[in-house]
């Protein structure tokens, strides 16, 4: 028995690519470093640069404990959600029976409706990964700048390649945490699916837009370009 239509599997490959095609845009092209992750990947540079330059760095270190305390909390909330993503599958007829009711009643049956929660589930679950690794490479970046050379020997060569050694390190914290922001942004559009796939295709384009708006047209990235 077939569980997919033609338009689900239509809708499918049209999140999936969306989600790729968006991620390869932002992270790999041109265009993308006119974004505002990238300009910010910027300031990380220089915010390392001026480490080297302060002989008291425990500010810097709580800011960075700060941004850990972010990552931690989307970690731990993915996981809440892969928990209660899992749930659904426990009663899956009750649960139907519900959502039937609703003006968006879910159509297809017990076969598709557990295939979509898993989609869910493998969603929710990469997000968790980025935001994990994402944890453990901003604590990587503390070390770092527990490491860091002296103000005194800011203009060796040994303080420069330590520099750039952090600076990537946090560009790469960073990268992984918009990962885990991306799914979970595209796990919200995801959720059309459940009304159906055209609603699907909608709410991915949706998506998409707001996205693409906050970085390339919002008032925060018209602030980092002026």
């Amino acid at each position: 028995m077939q569980i997919l239509s033609v338009m689900d599997l239509v809708a499918i490959v049209c999140f999936v690519a969306a989600w790729g095609g968006y991620a390869l845009v932002i992270e790999k092209t041109a265009h993308g470093r006119n974004g505002l992750n990238a300009r910010m990947n910027v300031y990380r540079e220089v915010w390392v640069r001026r480490v080297l330059e302060r002989e008291v760095r425990i500010s810097d270190v709580q800011i960075m404990a700060s941004l850990q305390n972010g990552t931690a909390f989307f970690a731990s909330t993915s996981l809440l959600a892969v928990g209660g993503a899992l749930t659904l599958l426990r009663s899956p007829e009750e649960i139907l029976m519900v959502v039937a009711a609703l003006p968006l009643g879910v159509s297809g049956g017990r076969a598709l409706w557990e295939l979509k929660i898993i989609g869910l589930v493998v969603i929710l679950i990469y997000a968790f990964f980025k935001f994990a690794w994402s944890y453990r490479l901003f604590n990587y970046v503390n070390i770092l700048y527990g490491a860091m050379p002296p103000a005194a020997e800011k203009d060796t060569p040994e303080a420069a390649a330590h520099v750039r050694r952090t600076a990537r390190l946090f560009e790469s914290a960073g990268q992984h945490f918009n990962r885990g922001q991306r799914a979970f942004f595209f796990a919200l559009g995801y959720l059309g699916w459940f009304a159906g796939p055209i609603a699907l295709i909608i709410a991915t384009v949706a998506v998409v837009l707001v996205m693409w708006r906050r970085q390339f047209r919002s008032n925060s990235q018209q602030a980092m370009a002026s």
